[in-house]
């Protein structure tokens, strides 16, 4: 045996009796008749020549691994699931939106001026209400749908003056009902110049943060009187399984053909966007839909929990 082999085969037995035998560098020297810096450079060594391979068992290991496996099979530019197993409905809602909360953190403390563009959803509204109070007034928190019900009610979930409140920044309103009572009265809410400003300055933004729905009699476009039984059982005949910011969409990620897509007034959708689109999503409820999203490339980043990650990449 070599010298350079006989050192190699020091520092594997070094680094197992460390980390698979659980020995402290001093047993370890003992046991190898060498003083107790030659037994730290010897694990050291084991490290640098690839002679460690590392498992973690811990959920969080299992999650890392999720997270790297749907950024490669979809791109993402961002990924962050959360664990699942064992957690009720409540507590694994509750995860995301601590999870996405830290997410959005990150944009939010940059120092420089932001555009925050921010769709709808109640994981979404958990998530902002988890956020710290910041006092960035230079950031703008900019709507990319319309909050007003056919009734005239507007929504609960008006997440994007939420947004606002916790940054102390400026809030942009999109003037227009989600869907306009006709196709010339889409046009009448959408040609006018504050709508066209909001929905111009919302096209710039730096960061989007977005919910992913689903097309359900209890989906919250129903609930919140957005859309009626009838019209989701018209979409869910069309293959509709989820939505964004009232763009609908099939399994295979794209726009469902529907006749409220003539009447929807919110921002565009842009598929494989150049800026973070940032989907804040989980639950069983949400699994077709979120998968969806990621096959349309609707969206960059994904915050979501351990059993819909494993569910879509299945």
């Amino acid at each position: 045996m070599s010298k350079n082999d006989k050192k190699l085969d020091q520092a594997a037995r070094a680094a197992w009796m460390y980390y698979v035998g659980g020995q402290t560098q001093h047993e370890i020297a003992e046991a190898l008749g060498v003083s107790r810096q030659v037994a730290q450079r010897l694990v050291a060594s084991a490290i640098e020549s690839g002679l460690v391979s590392v498992h973690i068992s811990h959920s969080v290991g299992h999650c890392m691994a999720l997270e790297a496996k749907l950024r490669e099979t979809y791109g993402l530019s961002l990924c962050q699931v959360v664990p699942a197993q064992g957690m009720s409905k409540t507590g694994l809602l509750h995860a995301i939106a601590v999870a996405g909360a830290e997410v959005m953190a990150q944009f939010i403390r940059r120092e420089p001026p932001t555009i925050i563009g921010v769709g709808s959803g109640r994981t979404l509204k958990a998530a902002i209400d988890e956020l710290d109070d910041v006092n960035c007034p230079q950031h703008s928190s900019v709507s990319l749908i319309g909050a007003i019900a056919a009734d005239g009610s507007c929504t609960r979930y008006d997440v994007p003056l939420l947004m606002a409140e916790k940054t102390q920044g400026r809030y942009f309103i999109l003037p227009a009902p989600l869907f306009a009572d006709s196709e010339e009265d889409r046009e009448s809410w959408c040609n006018h110049r504050i709508y066209r400003t909001v929905s111009e300055k919302a096209s710039q933004a730096d960061v989007t943060f977005t919910g992913i729905g689903t097309i359900a009699a209890d989906c919250p476009l129903h609930q919140d009187g957005f859309l009626t039984l009838e019209q989701i059982e018209k979409l869910t005949a069309s293959g509709a399984v989820g939505e964004m910011v009232g763009h609908f969409m099939g399994a295979d990620g794209q726009r469902i053909d529907s006749e409220l897509n003539a009447r929807l007034t919110s921002v565009s959708l842009v598929s494989k966007p150049d800026k973070p689109v940032i989907a804040l999503a989980g639950g069983e409820e949400k699994h077709r839909a979120i998968r969806a999203a990621l096959k349309g490339g609707w969206i960059s980043g994904l915050v979501t929990d351990e059993l819909s990650a494993m569910a879509i990449l299945e």
